[in-house]
């Protein structure tokens, strides 16, 4: 309950900040890479419940072929920007600040008992793996950080991930890895 109401506070206290960077943000897509200005995927959320993310638009299909980033899409993955409308799933429940990144419902029945406990808690926007090396890590590494969060999560570790997160976001890196690879079991 202390971890929702953080939650919820922090998004609340900081919204002066975020949703002038979101509408902002929003219009540079529409401008750059037309509509829509957002992008909703069913992720696995806790207990595996799926729920829709939402970010803002940074990849498309060309003639049905294989996702390739959008004009502004690698600005925004490298910069974390792309993640700010998921502050909104915060708000809604679905997802916290910090938690394992939520991953496609797909992946749910190829993860072994042990990768399987990362569901045991709200999946987030920033989590233990992110500030441990985004997408220069393996699948296994990323579920063991995440496993690792889920046993040793508090206040002082969400909050040390926080303040990690902002050099780690700015270290840059392409969420796209995490889509083009399939969870190993």
């Amino acid at each position: 309950m202390a971890k929702r109401l953080f939650d919820i506070s922090f998004v609340l206290l900081t919204a002066w900040l975020w949703l002038p960077l979101m509408a902002i943000t929003a219009l540079a897509v529409l401008a750059f890479d037309g509509p829509p200005a957002f992008f909703r995927q069913r992720r696995a959320g806790k207990g595996g419940r799926p729920f829709d993310v939402l970010k803002f638009k940074t990849m498309t299909c060309q003639d049905g072929g294989e996702p390739v980033p959008t004009r502004l899409g690698r600005l925004l993955r490298r910069l974390s920007l792309d993640e700010v409308p998921q502050l909104l799933n915060v708000l809604k429940g679905d997802m916290s600040l910090v938690g394992p990144r939520p991953l496609p419902t797909i992946y749910l029945p190829r993860y072994s008992p042990v990768q399987a406990r990362r569901h045991e808690v709200r999946p987030g926007i920033t989590g233990w793996a992110q500030v441990h090396g985004r997408n220069a890590l393996t699948w296994e590494d990323k579920f063991r950080y995440d496993v690792e969060y889920v046993d040793r999560h508090g206040l002082w570790m969400d909050l040390k991930i926080l303040c990690l997160t902002i050099p780690a976001a700015f270290a840059g890196g392409d969420e796209a890895t995490e889509f083009k690879g399939s969870a190993r079991t």
